[in-house]
């Protein structure tokens, strides 16, 4: 089976998800993040509503398809925690240049365990879903295939999980760059609004093409007698031998690590291409 995510950072976000609920019951929703069972999802701050299409089961007495509704909300760190992780995160260098290039720094979650607290879910009470289907369990399919959904968006865009947390993803910009570190690299990676583009000659010089001859026969046509560009040249110049035997050999150094002989391996090869070289004159 291929993997669910494309990247280690919605990878990770699977993995915790798998300590904080039961992983038999999440593995079962893989197959509901699909266009045909996800019919409506919604991310409105850190709220995430989704639509998901049923099985009808008429030996339970369900003759029409079911749609279930999802509503799914992590914690949110308040904003006293954001403001000491931004603290933390406004004096690594490595994090802060990596976030204002909207990418996730692998180790972000040490800025988060220093204040006790975790960007990526770490227990049940960081996790907060409901579903209107009959099961009880949580997660349900339902559930657990909007956390598949997830987890692929944050693919393309890991700092979902900020917005998830509670900190959008502007919001976070913008305090990271009101820091004095931030400030200084907000200059290095501002783009060069005056930069010219200045376009270079072009060196392709194409050969002025030959007037057409209307009496040209067939037989002229291919032999070029027409066309100078086109004609054949009578005779071919016969390559010259290389001076030095395993010339191309040589080059990459004796002894590579699949040969196992105690002789060199240039010798060896120097010797072949010379009874080669026989043989073909």
């Amino acid at each position: 089976m291929s993997r669910a995510t494309r990247t280690w950072w919605g990878q990770r976000f699977l993995q915790a998800l798998e300590v904080c609920t039961d992983e038999g019951r999440l593995r079962r929703g893989r197959s509901y993040n699909s266009g045909f069972r996800l019919l409506d999802f919604n991310i409105a701050d850190e709220n995430i509503t989704a639509t998901i299409r049923g099985n009808a089961n008429p030996y339970f007495g369900v003759y029409e398809e079911p749609h279930y509704d999802i509503e799914i909300k992590l914690q949110t760190l308040s904003s006293i925690d954001w403001q000491h992780v931004i603290e933390r995160l406004a004096v690594n260098a490595g994090w802060l240049s990596r976030l204002l290039l909207n990418e996730m720094p692998e180790s972000i979650e040490e800025a988060f365990t220093q204040s006790n607290h975790s960007l990526l879910p770490s227990s049940e009470e960081d996790l907060l879903a409901s579903c209107s289907c009959p099961d009880w369990a949580n997660p349900c399919k339902h559930i657990a295939g909007v956390y598949y959904h997830v987890a692929s968006l944050l693919d393309n865009d890991p700092l979902l999980l900020f917005q998830l947390r509670g900190l959008s993803k502007e919001n976070l910009r913008k305090q990271l760059m009101n820091t004095p570190l931030g400030q200084a690299l907000a200059s290095q990676l501002a783009p060069e609004e005056d930069l010219v583009l200045e376009p270079e000659p072009c060196r392709y010089h194409p050969t002025p093409r030959a007037p057409f001859d209307k009496t040209a026969t067939h037989y002229s046509f291919w032999a070029g007698g027409n066309f100078p560009a086109l004609k054949t040249p009578q005779s071919i110049n016969e390559e010259q031998a290389p001076g030095v035997p395993a010339l191309i050999i040589k080059k990459q150094g004796d002894y590579p690590p699949f040969w196992k002989g105690d002789k060199s391996f240039i010798d060896a090869m120097e010797v072949f291409y010379e009874r080669v070289r026989r043989q073909v004159d």
